[in-house]
């Protein structure tokens, strides 16, 4: 069994333009979702054994998640969020929770579960308690993704002595959302919110691996590669309508704008470059030391945001003001990826990668013939 990426390619027209209708009101992409659960990307994560096709979760399988999510993100970056928050809870599970724990999830997903990754808390932070039965959760998730359309998340929660753990959810109906995604300038798709959960019964049988394991490297620094993948597709698309934009206005010619055109492909090539190294790496393709994973992808992590920034600017300056004009799906793709680069602690992970490295060299991939 392969996945049919192919027919994900196909489908970008109608991803992109449902992403552009719901702009303004911040709507969530339904329609793009259910698309996609049909072609099997929301299962694709699966172990193999579990009726997936271990992409993200078997060695084998980052190439097929690198390309899947690049996809995803060429159509919608906001759905490709949810896609790689969805992936990334399926992972997560399969690393550090039990075989049974798997097993549901993957029974869930077949079910048509959507997973999220609630991991930012809220004015009240999560909090578990013992309770008869049970635990009792108190507090809610900022930043939530999918917070009204996922029918489950693996949240992070604290409990006695501060001491975080992760647990499996099942969300209802009747959770407490607060919108966020309308606040938002780009990403207004993703179904953002904050979720209150307070209240929530759990099992203990949910809590998933032993504390400290979300924050456990290099799992922790090395699964940004999957964000990274998702972006890259929104620079891809971006670079693919600089180059048609300024070719049906019979601009291309002109040695500025062939300038920029080059500049942006290099760009592109650039961010698949490193999230493709990523990607290898992360999933233990190469035989290195953990804390080169982890500083490799986070040296991954600035250079697709530089590669976005710049494929940004010379888009704005090769199109001028019709790259400001609502309408042209340019400017709602420029919203969304100057959002979605908005990721946590830039400056500190860029300085830390970087004394990592300082009196090592970065792990070469083996080119020997």
């Amino acid at each position: 069994m392969t996945f049919p990426f192919e027919a994900l390619a196909a489908c970008r027209a109608e991803l992109e333009a449902e992403a552009s209708a719901g702009d303004a009101q911040a709507t969530f992409p339904a329609a793009g979702l259910q698309r996609l659960r049909q072609l099997g990307v929301l299962a694709a994560a699966l172990p193999r054994v579990h009726g997936g096709l271990g992409l993200g979760t078997e060695p084998h399988g980052a190439a097929g998640l690198l390309h899947m999510l690049r996809l995803v993100g060429q159509g919608s970056m906001a759905l490709g969020r949810v896609v790689e928050g969805h992936v990334n809870a399926i992972r997560l599970v399969c690393l550090y929770g039990t075989s049974a724990q798997v097993a549901r999830i993957a029974q869930d997903v077949h079910d048509d579960a959507l997973y999220g990754l609630w991991v930012t808390d809220g004015a009240t932070p999560l909090r578990m308690e013992q309770a008869a039965g049970g635990l009792m959760l108190h507090g809610g998730k900022a930043f939530a993704s999918a917070a009204r359309q996922a029918t489950h998340a693996l949240v992070t929660a604290r409990a006695e002595r501060d001491a975080t753990r992760m647990l499996l959810v099942a969300l209802d109906e009747g959770r407490t959302v607060q919108a966020g995604g309308a606040g938002l300038a780009g990403m207004r798709g993703a179904g953002t919110g904050q979720c209150d959960l307070t209240g929530m019964a759990v099992l203990p049988a949910a809590m998933v691996g032993q504390p400290g394991d979300y924050l456990r490297q290099p799992e922790f620094s090395a699964g940004a590669w999957r964000g990274m993948a998702v972006a890259l597709g929104g620079i891809e698309r971006l670079s693919a309508l600089l180059r048609s934009q300024l070719a049906t206005r019979g601009r291309a010619a002109a040695p500025a704008q062939q300038a920029r055109i080059g500049r942006a492909l290099i760009a592109a090539e650039t961010a698949l470059l490193w999230t493709r190294r990523a990607a290898r790496m992360a999933s233990g393709q190469d035989q290195v030391d953990a804390g080169d994973i982890a500083a490799t992808v986070n040296l991954g992590r600035l250079a697709v945001e530089r590669a976005g920034l710049e494929v940004i600017e010379l888009v704005e300056r090769g199109l001028g003001l019709s790259a400001f004009v609502r309408g042209n799906v340019v400017e709602r793709l420029v919203r969304d990826l100057a959002t979605y680069l908005r990721q946590p602690a830039l400056d500190e992970t860029l300085c830390e990668a970087a004394a990592w490295f300082t009196h090592r060299d970065l792990p070469q991939p083996d080119v020997r013939p």
